[in-house]
């Protein structure tokens, strides 16, 4: 039917045709562009949230605790562990089956008749019994009749009697027991039946229920997964939408390691052009001060000099006490004087009208538009990258190719008639209840009427010893016992006689169902419980030999996928999606579809023919590099500084000690001197010592530093037009990595993981494999065996009830005759 195998292929999409097969060919290019994209280590990338598949949820526990009737199961099942220790004959099956039941050789029945000794001997002990206990049935009666075998109705006397008739009595009652028990068992294995019968139907309709969920909520799911496109689409066209910032941005950021510090050299010289105008402006004016400020200096100290020494001619000062102190001033004359001479250093106006002229060319100003040129990168990439905007409506029509290809096979329709099967389905096995129950109960009455004929044979013990025992007098003799007594004797008897009527019968029921409900234990329930059944249907050619698998063969007609029963039940015990469980990736790889389509050869070209070009871009103008060169020429570093340094170093102070003290009349003139003339001169020296130190500094291989600023500049202008190809494409590959590897990879990866463990679970499958082991072994075969196991042992004990009856209705039916007694002494007739 076609729903049966939509069922089967719901996940798969459908076979490939020979229109998806060019389209294969057409997109395989595009498809090993993709591969080595994807080979590569793909860029770190925003995760994407895709959300949870709808889940559904399946209401079958396929789980059985028995309770106290377990007890029971585990005692027959450690009796079949006795009869039948031998473990699974898996290999000896397999031979068989892959044999055809044909040729099966001596060596191979000894093998079964080894692994069912057990069932053989039990089998064979239960056929004597039903054989043998007619006959001895029948030879017992017929002895009987000729008053033997306990049929003469005198009973001698003995000594010991009183004893054994307590013996007999314990014994049958004790017998009686385990009968009883026998009994109970059996009747509660029969009750179990009809009562888990009916919880069958529970299993039926949750697992109905859960066929019909698998099936409402798979198409629901498959279009998720189709629709989760979106997620991965909608983040791509948002980087498009950014592709300046984030294509320009990186190409910014490679390329900037070597840009950035070229433009920053280029800027600190600007500012070491400022800071050279105003040292030498500091140098020029320091310079007029100092030559103005020497030549009053040393006027004023010539003339201070003069007075001085006719003050010292005075003959106070050449006799007398202060001679040695006017002598020792005389000595320091000559330091009222000035060592330097600034009119001799070289003049800086040239310099600086040369550093003036480079001014006036706003080098920060151009350094400036190189850093914002360089920073519009990312617009130049966003003007220059208008025609990938097409790649939207690729991505369209991706998201229109996925939708439609997931539309191409009625999954949905053969969902909806598999839910229409299931519906009637379960409406024909519901129109099974009345028939099921009306069976179950002539069942339930035909094992009662089994049981029946053991309760009647245990009325009879029972009665007869109540009776027996209640009218025995120990003063009557056999001969005069009473009507009680003797109606007691009658009964055991009686009990022997159904004994023999339904010991046989019952022992070929319980044969017939030892043989069959053991062996199905044995070599169903067991292997199914620990999985050796599956191991069986999975042995590779089983059925043919050129089959290799079974299942696959039938599900697909490809015995050669690699696919076993038990695989695909473990898969779907764990709720994995049906797709990976049937593995159905061996006939339509999901992954291979959405790399022909989401990895689009169209789409992969579009980033192919990106071009960036980054010519436009310039670090510095002409004007800048002109700027720089003739501040290079500007004279700076041809200035004469150690002659400028010499000179400030030669500069005498003042000196301000004795003569100071000496001559109070000159001190004032002197201090006024130095703190008029001499500070000034001072702070001009201090001025034009730090200004010529700096020009120093800046002028140091000018022209060398000069040079490789240009040079930096020149090769990070010349790596932008020439080699930031290299760049562009390292970064257009990193988008496309992003894009196509990145988020649809991240999607693909969700589908299939998805595909894996979340879409069609397939738990109903295992619980439909579990709820049969339940519903057959656990409600019925566990519960038939049991049923046999019960009833088997009321039979054994049926044996020794038999034998304690006989013996036991001697001492309370009349006798005709009995034992005389005469002269003390017994005589026996």
């Amino acid at each position: 039917m076609l729903w049966t195998r939509w069922l089967v292929l719901l996940l798969c999409w459908g076979a490939t045709s020979g229109e998806q097969q060019a389209d294969e060919r057409d997109g395989a290019q595009a498809e090993v562009r993709a591969e080595s994209r994807r080979q590569r280590s793909p860029p770190p990338v925003e995760p994407l949230d895709f959300g949870f598949v709808p889940a559904a949820v399946y209401g079958t526990h396929a789980y059985y605790e028995p309770g106290a009737v377990g007890i029971l199961f585990h005692m027959v099942h450690a009796f079949l562990y006795v009869v039948q220790p031998n473990s699974f004959p898996k290999d000896l099956i397999v031979k068989v089956i892959q044999q055809n039941m044909g040729g099966i050789k001596i060596e191979e029945w000894r093998k079964w008749i080894y692994y069912e000794a057990g069932f053989l001997i039990c089998g064979t002990i239960g056929i004597v019994f039903v054989v043998l206990t007619p006959i001895i049935g029948t030879c017992f009666c017929v002895c009987r009749c000729c008053e033997n075998c306990g049929g003469e109705m005198h009973q001698r006397q003995r000594k010991n009697a009183d004893c054994q008739r307590g013996f007999y009595t314990a014994s049958l009652i004790a017998t009686s027991i385990f009968i009883i028990l026998g009994v109970l068992i059996a009747y509660a294995a029969n009750h179990n039946i009809s009562t888990q019968i009916k919880s069958t139907r529970r299993f039926i309709n949750t697992n109905m229920r859960d066929l019909k969920t698998f099936a409402n909520n798979t198409p629901a799911q498959i279009e998720y997964l189709t629709a989760q496109y979106t997620t991965a689409k909608n983040k791509v066209l948002s980087d498009l939408d950014n592709i300046g910032p984030l294509l320009g941005g990186r190409i910014h950021s490679q390329l900037e390691k070597e840009v950035v510090p070229s433009l920053d050299t280029a800027l600190r010289m600007a500012g070491a052009m400022r800071e050279t105008k105003e040292a030498l402006e500091n140098v020029n004016s320091s310079l007029e001060v100092l030559q103005e400020g020497t030549g009053k200096l040393q006027a004023s100290l010539s003339g201070e000099r003069a007075s001085l020494s006719n003050t010292l001619s005075d003959p106070a000062c050449t006799n007398g006490a202060v001679s040695h102190t006017c002598n020792t001033i005389r000595s320091t004359l000559s330091q009222l004087g000035i060592n330097a001479d600034f009119s001799r250093l070289p003049d800086v106006s040239p310099a600086l009208a040369n550093v003036n002229t480079v001014l006036k060319t706003d080098l920060s100003n151009i350094v400036q538009k190189g850093y914002s040129s360089f920073n519009d990168t990312p617009k130049l990439v966003k003007e220059q990258t208008k025609n990938i905007v097409s790649v939207k409506g690729m991505l369209d029509k991706i998201g229109t190719e996925i939708s439609s290809f997931s539309k191409m096979f009625p999954v949905e329709s053969s969902l909806a008639n598999f839910t229409i099967f299931l519906n009637q389905g379960q409406k024909n096995i519901e129109s099974f209840y009345p028939q099921v129950d009306q069976m179950d109960f002539y069942r339930w009455i035909g094992c009662v009427a089994v049981l029946c004929m053991v309760v009647l044979v245990l009325a009879f013990n029972i009665l007869g010893l109540l009776c027996g025992t209640c009218g025995y007098d120990k003063q009557a003799t056999p001969t005069t016992r009473g009507c009680l007594s003797n109606t007691g004797g009658n009964l055991l008897m009686a009990g022997v006689g159904f004994s023999f009527i339904f010991a046989w019968v019952l022992m070929g029921i319980v044969t017939t169902l030892f043989v069959v409900g053991g062996n199905v234990e044995k070599l169903m329930c067991e292997p199914l419980a620990n999985r050796q059944l599956f191991k069986i249907i999975d042995t590779p050619f089983l059925v043919h030999p050129a089959k290799k698998n079974f299942l696959p063969g039938m599900l697909f007609q490809n015995p050669n996928i690699d696919l076993t029963l038990g695989s695909m039940y473990r898969d779907c015990y764990e709720n994995n999606g049906l797709y990976h469980a049937l593995q159905l990736e061996t006939m339509f790889n999901i992954n291979s579809f959405l790399n022909r389509t989401v990895y689009n050869k169209d789409l992969a070209k579009v980033f192919e023919s990106v071009q960036v070009d980054l010519q436009d871009i310039s670090l510095l103008e002409q004007d800048g590099r002109d700027s720089l060169i003739n501040f290079a020429n500007s004279g700076v570093g041809q200035i004469d500084y150690e002659t400028y340094l010499a000179e400030v170093i030669c500069v005498c102070v003042l000196p301000r000690g004795a003569l100071e003290n000496a001559l109070k009349g000159h001190a004032s003139s002197i201090r006024q001197i130095h703190r008029d003339q001499v500070v000034p001169l001072e702070q001009a020296m201090s001025t034009l010592s730090q200004s010529i130190k700096q020009l120093q500094r800046t002028s140091s291989e000018l022209p060398v530093k000069v040079t490789n600023i240009l040079s930096a500049i020149d090769a990070a202008e010349y790596l932008i037009t020439h080699n930031a190809s290299h760049v562009v494409k390292q970064v257009q590959d990193f988008m496309a990595d992003k894009i196509l590897v990145g988020y649809f990879k991240q999607y693909t990866d969700w589908v299939k993981s998805s595909l894996t463990a979340e879409v069609a679970q397939c738990k109903p499958i295992s619980n439909i494999v579990d709820s049969m082991e339940i519903v057959a072994c656990s409600f019925i075969v566990d519960s038939v065996n049991t049923f046999w196991f019960g009833l088997g042992g009321c039979c054994v004990f049926l044996i020794p009830s038999i034998i304690f009856s006989i013996k036991l209705a001697k001492y309370y039916r009349r006798m005709d005759t009995e034992d005389v007694f005469e002269d003390g002494q017994e005589n026996w007739n």
